[in-house]
């Protein structure tokens, strides 16, 4: 399941109760943890990123008149809302369909190779360089073909 990316959300949901509560800090580690969960082209990114204050002095005024401002701050209560909704679907149906593939790859993978060499192809997929396939197939290469045609075996019985 994705016990790591929910305590990741819980963690932000925990923050929403800080009382030196920074939205824009906020939305930035949230992005980034949600960009890494379901890609930079999510909805779930987006609502986030479009969570702002209205500034306006008749909005001002009904949410913050009179009483705790953390518990009726309307981007808090919405961001909340989100969250949740991500943390039940990630509880519910997983990870999206690609991460889980994509994950289980590269465990099969770090078995098969060294540190350093995981370490590379890590670099190597998180970069711009438009030879990287090249240069991950050049470390791939250095797998021995019987295990390679194992890992191949366990991917796609797992």
């Amino acid at each position: 399941m994705a016990e790591k990316e929910i305590a990741l959300l819980k963690t932000q949901i925990a923050r929403l109760d800080e009382k030196k509560f920074d939205l824009e800090a906020w939305k930035n580690h949230t992005e980034i943890f949600l960009e890494r969960i379901f890609g930079k082209d999510s909805p779930k990114l987006k609502m986030i990123h479009n969570l702002h204050y209205d500034y306006s002095s008749w909005s001002l005024r009904d949410t913050y008149a009179g009483g705790s401002t953390k518990d009726k701050d309307p981007v808090r209560i919405q961001a909340k809302e989100i969250l949740g909704a991500i943390i039940t679907e990630l509880e519910t149906l997983g990870l999206p369909r690609g991460k889980q593939e994509k994950l289980k790859m590269k465990e099969l993978l770090d078995d098969e190779l060294t540190g350093r060499q995981v370490k590379e192809i890590d670099t190597l997929l998180s970069s711009d360089d438009p030879e990287k396939t090249e240069k991950v197939a050049k470390i791939l290469e250095t797998i021995p073909v019987e295990n390679l045609a194992a890992t191949i075996a366990k991917l796609l019985t797992s």
